[in-house]
């Protein structure tokens, strides 16, 4: 499948392909375009738009992206809904202190803008790894109650 959303992506349109990836599409092909982009590519490339103001999978109901495909997609792993909290915190900036590991995934992830500007699929290569360590730590803290 394809997915579609802004270019320059930050916390959330990074984590979202994350989750894409690991849970629900293994082949994604993700498109970052410019914003007004978004729905004439998701309707000429038959892809899914996400974290773009009126998708589905997007900010709803007070939740980012992340969260918008975890409920769309039914995925409850308690571990996934720890990082999930992490992400939300991260991603919108009232909820920064929601968790504590919020602030340090906002810096990290905005540092990892900085360093690579517009080029979303390098950000997304480099990042998968902290995603995948950061989701493994959440199994942890479950598994200790915590």
């Amino acid at each position: 499948m394809k997915w579609v959303t802004r270019k320059n992506a930050n916390v959330d349109r990074v984590a979202c392909p994350w989750l894409i990836r690991r849970f629900i599409d293994k082949g994604a092909v993700f498109l970052f375009v410019p914003a007004e982009e978004v729905s004439a590519v998701a309707e000429r490339e038959g892809a899914i738009p996400y974290d773009v103001k009126g998708a589905e999978l997007g900010h709803v109901d007070g939740r980012c992206s992340f969260e918008s495909i975890m409920a769309k997609y039914q995925l409850t792993d308690p571990a996934l809904q720890r990082l999930a909290r992490i992400i939300h915190g991260a991603d919108i900036s009232t909820d920064i202190n929601l968790v504590p590991e919020s602030a340090g995934l906002e810096a990290i992830a905005h540092g990892f803008a900085l360093v690579h500007g517009e080029n979303d699929q390098e950000k997304i290569r480099l990042e998968t790894p902290m995603y995948d360590a950061l989701y493994v730590w959440c199994q942890d803290q479950v598994k200790q109650g915590r």
